[in-house]
């Protein structure tokens, strides 16, 4: 394998974790109909993603997960359980589609930089909604919910088929969060009365 491929195969694992820290199990879901159909080849050990069973549980998690996010309480429940979720998807997709790496390149990428960058995503993103919560009370958080699920499908999907650009898109929303959080989190300059 050369070292364009190998970079490929890092970029398409980094864009499909970044995904799960939008939601857990819709970016599994493409992997998963993408494996399935043949599209995407998996690593032996993640040949379960490419079947029907698999298929169908991660279909219903997806839209449960989905559907959950919208009602007022749960997003914000769901954020405290999603975060440690997301850097096992995140572990578990980017590992699954590093193929031909040897182990341990393969896991500690797949740890580090797919884990590691799940786990940012779902965080500036629980933040975010924290925020809306605090600000809007809650009223905001569907908008955030639908941006979250067009961020999750977007980068899942254009992590297959334009790894690089995924990554790039990656980057730029995480730079865009963390002025935002950063912004939101400065104190409100004192009033001259």
């Amino acid at each position: 394998m050369s070292d364009s491929d190998l970079a490929v195969s890092a970029a398409l694992g980094i864009g499909l974790a970044a995904a799960t820290g939008f939601r857990v199990f819709l970016p599994m879901l493409v992997v998963s109909a993408a494996a399935y159909s043949g599209h995407l080849p998996v690593g032996a050990s993640f040949a379960w993603l490419g079947t029907s069973s698999a298929l169908t549980m991660l279909g219903v998690a997806a839209v449960a997960e989905i559907l959950a996010y919208y009602i007022p309480g749960v997003d914000n429940l769901l954020d405290a359980l999603a975060t440690p979720a997301a850097f096992v998807a995140g572990t578990i997709v980017s590992a699954a589609v590093m193929t031909d790496l040897p182990p341990m390149v393969k896991w500690t990428t797949a740890v580090i930089a797919g884990g590691g960058v799940a786990g940012l995503t779902q965080g500036a993103t629980a933040v975010v909604r924290a925020k809306s919560t605090l600000f809007t009370g809650g009223f905001g958080n569907a908008a955030i919910a639908t941006a979250e699920l067009g961020g999750a499908l977007l980068v899942s999907l254009l992590a297959l088929a334009a790894p690089y650009a995924a990554l790039l898109v990656v980057v730029v929303f995480l730079w865009l969060a963390f002025r935002l959080l950063r912004r939101l989190s400065r104190p409100a300059p004192p009033s001259s009365s």
